[in-house]
């Protein structure tokens, strides 16, 4: 074996990698949420976990970032490690999926169909229709159809490198005694793992044991330990993902962990225990790349078939190694691990932006009640909730950058973008919510109070803004257009009474129905009003304005005003005509 040789190998195990990756990647993309709304779905049975576990990894091809986003999902609280365990397990069949796939290369026979299905023979026009689908779609489904096209046949023209630089080598009485020396258990699962924890991908190095096998040196004696050893390898992307987690985030790891170093423990001793007094045959002989497939998968399915029913005792084994402390542990709100997957990442940012809708304009609603009724409980609560705002505002905002930065579907782009627009309005929202408590406390101390016609006007400006806040939270976290299309609307006509509340509060000046000093109340609260109620309606423009590329709030505001017959005016007429009998 010369020294090319050794370039090419090298060259093989890049473009082999570097396909998986880039297939991988774009089989995510083209999943997009659905594949958060798989992996963050309340699994009622380890089973139905392990079903999940086994779809997800079947379809992004790796194991290792389907175990990094369930350490980020348990991390982040919307999965329990109960919940996990049968991900895990499934993950690991999963996985076997690449190996079957790159098993074609070594099939065998001159009919027309066997010819067929090798990837030599299909794979050049794979890459062919990929391309044009890569350069010609402007699409992002159509582009990741391409791109998942081209990452296979990289894949692919990589495994063959690999198998022809190798080749020289069944001719080395080194390699084939080295291979004898592989089929010690405890030597071949070292290797196996030392392999495979190094390149963190158990697909890849089983892909490299496939390669190897073409020289005739491999036996099942020593490629079993091997693969059993790749899967223990493949813990450490888990184990390292679960660096600076939580608790349970880190227990999901170990779950991992031990799940692979037991179904090693328990599948050697069983058949080496057998071997023993069976002395099976096929142990000596030469194992090809379909026969690794099969190795790879019955170790998997035969291990997840002992332990799936056992994985109360992984969880309880998790527990006990992983013990709580008594400093209680920050909520993970958001997880930098789920930015490996950004589909996952952005179904995050929104479940965590709906979050801080409730609370912002839960606020709200609160403060409008503090006017009529004060209590420093209620100062106390809104207060809490606006600082609980600024919190979301800050960790949300940051990771949305970091999201930003990965490459993701226009779609999700457009997704982040709305999302970084919306939680300024949202703590801004929040603000107001406090200034109006605060209006409300100064009456309180200094024992001073609206004249009941001026409370009658609030009491219809409030039922107004109620209406508003429930229209925008609904339009927002069910991204509902038709509802969204009411918000601004409606604003207006809120503008419009906090106008006629401010000529009215003139006239009762003039008339010494009121003081100058409650005018400064009252301008304080009209002014949260105002604001509150423009910021809704930014919210909701944000929501029509989701699918296009730039976002204007103020140019979109004027053109859906433009129109005198468009449903902008209907829905005004409509909120007006109620507002204005509710005053009568």
């Amino acid at each position: 074996m010369s020294i090319f040789n050794v370039f090419t190998l090298m060259g093989g195990l890049a473009l082999f990698m570097y396909g998986m990756d880039i297939m991988g990647k774009a089989l995510e993309k083209a999943a997009g949420s659905k594949l958060s709304a798989i992996l963050s779905k309340m699994t009622a049975s380890p089973l139905r976990g392990f079903l999940l576990g086994l779809g997800v990894t079947a379809v992004i091809q790796s194991s290792s970032a389907t175990t990094v986003m369930v350490v980020g999902f348990v991390n982040s609280g919307i999965m329990t490690l109960k919940q996990a365990i049968g991900i895990i397990m499934g993950a690991n069949v999963g996985t076997t999926v690449t190996a079957w796939l790159i098993s074609l290369t070594g099939l065998q026979g001159d009919s027309l169909l066997i010819k067929m299905l090798k990837p030599s023979s299909f794979a050049p026009v794979l890459a062919f229709i990929g391309l044009l689908m890569y350069m010609g779609s402007k699409k992002d489904k159509k582009k990741n159809i391409g791109v998942i096209m081209l990452g296979f046949t990289i894949l692919m023209t990589g495994m063959d490198m690999m198998s022809g630089a190798v080749e020289p080598l069944s001719e080395m009485p080194w390699f084939q005694q080295l291979f004898v020396t592989f089929s010690n258990p405890i030597i071949g699962v070292l290797v196996g793992a030392i392999v495979t924890a190094v390149i963190q991908s158990s697909s890849a190095s089983v892909g490299i044991l496939q390669a190897l096998s073409t020289t005739g040196a491999v036996t099942f004696g020593s490629a079993l330990p091997i693969i059993m050893g790749q899967n223990i390898g493949t813990c450490i992307t888990a184990i390292l993902s679960s660096f600076g987690t939580t608790k349970n985030a880190k227990r999901t790891a170990a779950v991992h962990l031990y799940f692979n170093i037991t179904g090693v423990i328990v599948c050697m001793t069983l058949f080496y225990t057998l071997n023993s007094f069976m002395h099976f045959e096929f142990v000596n002989g030469v194992v090809d790349q379909r026969g690794i497939a099969i190795v790879h998968t019955c170790f998997n399915i035969i291990t997840t078939s002992i332990l799936l029913p056992c994985s109360g005792l992984l969880e309880k084994l998790a527990i006990m190694t992983i013990k709580d402390d008594m400093a209680e542990e920050e909520f993970a709100m958001l997880d930098e691990r789920l930015l490996l997957t950004p589909s996952v990442a952005v179904e995050r940012s929104k479940a965590i932006s709906g979050e801080m809708a409730d609370i912002a304009l839960d606020g709200f609603v609160k403060a409008t009640a503090a006017i009529a009724k004060y209590s420093d409980e209620l100062f106390d609560e809104i207060s809490g909730m606006e600082k609980h705002v600024d919190k979301y505002e800050d960790k949300l905002g940051t990771y949305l950058v970091q999201l930003s930065e990965q490459d993701m579907t226009s779609e999700d782009n457009h997704e982040v973008s709305k999302i970084l627009h919306v939680i300024n309005y949202f703590e801004r929202i929040s603000d107001y919510s406090v200034n109006v408590v605060h209006a409300a406390r100064e009456m309180q101390e200094k024992a001073i109070t609206f004249s009941g016609e001026a409370m009658k006007e609030i009491d219809i400006l409030k039922a107004a803004t109620l209406e508003l806040t429930a229209m925008t939270k609904a339009a927002f976290k069910n991204n509902d257009i038709e509802v969204a299309e009411e918000v601004e609307p409606l604003q207006h006509v809120i503008n419009e009474l906090i106008m006629e509340i401010k000529n009215n509060h003139i006239s009762r000046l003039k008339n010494k129905e009121c003081t100058i000093e409650l005018g400064f109340v009252l301008s304080d609260v009209l002014n949260a009003y105002e604001r509150g109620a423009a910021h809704c309606s930014n919210i909701a423009i944000a929501v029509l304005e989701s699918e296009k590329d730039i976002y204007a709030p103020h140019e979109s505001s004027r053109s859906y005003r433009k129109d005198e017959r468009s449903a902008y005016q209907e829905n005004y007429a409509k909120h007006k005509a109620k507002y204005t009998t509710a005053k009568v």
